[in-house]
């Protein structure tokens, strides 16, 4: 028996013994919205006790139908206007999303994402903590933050230090977007499938006898490919120039480095915001020796401060934002400008909580 409760941007439903999401917002490639959160939230948090739900799938519906894209993050034109006009509900919007992440990666029974199209940001979020991710030839993943002088948030500094050697640095920094297999490779996948066998796990999913949630798991991760692809990427000089203490020896190696990776890698970070690199280079590296709490309880410390260090129409972020999506000239103007111009206090400044252990917003995450 399936039960639905429609809700704008999100459908919730029960298939079989299986919880379902389906991000319905596929203008806006199922960008995250506050009220989004605030239903699959809901969703997890009464399927989390409730028996008869075993495990919990979620996708993403594309403009040509099911599947075809999962997420592209969070809603960076709202992040936008409520910034200029001091909108209280920019700072839910994060809290509120934080909590969710927390809640996917310690989620008590299967969550399995089906990465198909587009994740990026707060799509990565909804997913990198799932305990199986599936991949397709169509899924492109990454954390282009840097984009928007924003950094790698939704718990990016957890789990992108958590891949190989210095890649983590590597794909903090650039935005990076790799393919299905590439995914894999990278420690952010778990398996590949063709997209269009899709449909048909998802019409399994109301239709196959599950006993438990396990056999869920299972049951979709028999139809996976798991084999890994060879790094598309130099691993060697990957973790050699993004291992280097600071950005300004990582920036010279670039450019003493002879190879079309080295150039355009160097070119990739002269587009971004020189004291978000800086700050995105500390962040990855603090996060390496945290827990899953902490550095969300960090990124709601440092978002806070990309809104709230200058007045909102100065803020590195607010600029990011109207130079990719509100005016689209692609000509942001950074400040500094430079990445040798950018202080140690400017930076340490990101990480300074403005809010006592007893009163920080994600204190209650375990």
């Amino acid at each position: 028996m399936t039960t639905t409760a429609l809700e704008s941007h999100v459908v919730v439903e029960v298939r079989g013994r299986v919880g379902c999401l389906t991000l319905n917002r596929p203008r806006a490639l199922n960008a995250l919205s506050l009220d989004m959160v605030r239903v699959i939230t809901q969703a997890l948090k009464e399927w989390k006790d409730d028996a008869a739900v075993l495990a919990v799938v979620v996708r993403g519906v594309s403009k040509d139908g099911p599947f075809g894209a999962f997420c592209a993050g969070g809603d960076i034109r709202f992040f936008h206007q409520a910034a200029l006009a001091g909108d209280d509900a920019l700072e839910a919007f994060f809290t509120e999303e934080y909590a969710l992440n927390h809640l996917v990666h310690t989620y008590p029974k299967p969550y399995i994402a089906l990465m198909d199209g587009i994740v990026m940001g707060g799509g990565m979020g909804i997913s990198q903590g799932a305990s199986l991710r599936i991949v397709t030839e169509r899924s492109k993943l990454a954390m282009p933050e840097t984009n928007i002088g924003l950094f790698p948030d939704v718990g990016g500094g957890y789990f992108l230090s958590r891949c190989a050697g210095r890649l983590g640095e590597f794909l903090a920094l650039t935005g990076h977007v790799l393919t299905g297999r590439e995914a894999i490779t990278a420690g952010l996948a778990d398996g590949f499938i063709d997209s269009g066998r899709l449909p048909g796990l998802w019409a399994s999913l109301e239709k196959t006898p599950f006993e438990n949630g396990d056999s869920v798991e299972r049951w979709c991760a028999s139809h996976l490919n798991k084999t890994p692809a060879p790094a598309p990427w130099p691993v060697k000089e990957v973790d050699r120039v993004f291992g280097l203490p600071d950005m300004q020896q990582i920036m010279a190696a670039l450019d003493a480095t002879d190879s079309d990776w080295a150039r355009h890698t160097a070119a990739a970070l002269r587009q971004r915001s020189p004291l978000m690199l800086h700050v995105v280079l500390e962040q990855i590296r603090r996060a390496r020796g945290m827990g899953l709490a902490d550095d969300l309880r960090m990124e709601r410390d440092m978002v806070h401060r990309c809104f709230h260090l200058r007045p909102a129409a100065a803020s590195e972020t607010v600029e990011g934002i109207r130079a990719l999506a509100i005016d689209k000239d692609h000509a942001p103007k950074w400040h500094p400008a430079l990445i040798e111009e950018v202080s140690p206090a400017q930076v340490a400044a990101f990480f300074e909580s403005p809010w006592g252990s007893d009163a920080h917003p994600l204190r209650e995450l375990g």
